[in-house]
């Protein structure tokens, strides 16, 4: 939205928009782009997809990113570059927007999170956590779904179960740098799944400047810049813009920018259990608070339904007991007993699960 109106602000004719939505509640961002489109001016197109239209492009993208590529939110990417390419050859992308000023609920999280369970001894945070995942996902859907029209609404938040299952985990953390890894990890322990996998972060990838005194936010939102951003977020739109023949430009990455965010100190980044503080002070210069005041949401697509439905078939293909054992990389049984938790509905599995069958669809593309 920041980079929208500061582009249609330096422009005299209605610069390009483009959203993609879904007919299912709590991935449908489309109607909350439509306003702000509205509001701004903007020459707005917007496309809805369903799941048949996501299964006929899945197979391709594993020829689109030339790896096994996991994030799901490559499929809306793929579909928004589809449209824009259809009026303009060059698109201007949000990108690095949460890495330089905070936008990661996951920031405030960590470290308040760790001020609260630091004070408590460690066997009383595994009890916590065990009694966090007493309630199936959609029982905590249910009871927040009663006490959300009490909250504000930045904390009306989508999908609370799997956020209260994947919180629960986290309080055996040791300090905040390992509460912020096992939050950003799809698996409690790889070794589990993956064969012979080296079960360890490497160190040195968690190495900082030795002349600057990084505290716990700043060295998440370093990680995220240095591995998240260039290894999954760019990659992701840049390929899958590429396989539509669009250019994109990402503003926020302009060496200045860079720079000018990493001078700011942090209470200009995180504000009033804000993110973005400073960037909503410039937004609020163009649009009124209430088309930007909302829970972050992520570009995400309902995989968790879609596995369960027009693409329960391709999985379980993929996911077959004989063929993960002929592969020699999964261990069959931890692979099935995670599809299987997944069918029953108990739990939203559809992360672990994208990995593996990327994976194995990577596999089958190439004849590995």
């Amino acid at each position: 939205s920041t980079i929208v109106a500061l582009m249609q602000a330096e422009s005299l004719e209605p610069v390009k928009t483009f959203s993609i939505g879904f007919d299912i509640p709590g991935y449908n961002e489309a109607p909350h782009a439509k306003a702000v489109a509205a509001h701004l001016g903007t020459d707005h197109a917007e496309l809805y997809v369903d799941a048949t239209e996501a299964l006929s492009v899945i197979p391709q993208m594993c020829a689109i990113y030339d790896e096994p590529f996991a994030d799901s939110s490559q499929i809306p990417t793929f579909f928004v570059s589809r449209l824009a390419r259809r009026d303009v050859t060059v698109a201007m992308s949000g990108d690095a927007g949460d890495e330089l000023f905070g936008g990661y609920l996951r920031y405030t999280l960590v470290r308040d999170m760790w001020r609260r369970i630091a004070r408590l001894p460690l066997p009383a945070r595994r009890a916590a956590g065990r009694l966090l995942q007493s309630l199936s996902p959609h029982a905590w859907d249910a009871l927040f779904g009663i006490l959300a029209p009490l909250l504000p609404a930045r904390y009306r938040y989508s999908s609370v179960g799997d956020k209260v299952h994947k919180l629960a985990p986290l309080m055996t953390a040791l300090d905040p740098l390992d509460l912020y890894v096992k939050l950003v990890s799809l698996w409690r322990r790889p070794s589990e799944l993956v064969i012979d996998v080296c079960n360890r972060v490497d160190e040195t990838d968690m190495q900082f400047p030795s002349s600057t005194v990084f505290d716990s936010i700043s060295k998440m939102m370093c990680l995220d810049a240095t591995h998240y951003l260039p290894g999954d977020i760019l990659a992701k739109v840049d390929r899958a813009a590429m396989a539509c023949s669009l250019e994109t430009r990402v503003p926020f990455l302009d060496p200045a920018i860079i720079d000018f965010a990493w001078r700011l100190p942090l209470e200009l980044k995180f504000r009033g259990g804000e993110g973005k503080w400073i960037l909503r002070r410039v937004l609020e210069r163009y649009l009124p608070r209430h088309l930007f005041e909302r829970p972050k949401q992520g570009f995400g697509v309902p995989i968790d339904s879609w596995l369960r439905g027009p693409l329960r078939e391709w999985s379980e293909d993929l996911l077959s007991e004989q063929r993960l054992r002929r592969g020699g990389y999964f261990n069959p049984q931890a692979a099935r007993d995670t599809w299987n938790a997944h069918l029953s509905g108990r739990r939203n599995l559809q992360y672990q699960l994208w990995g593996i069958l990327n994976f194995e669809a990577w596999r089958e593309q190439w004849g590995y």
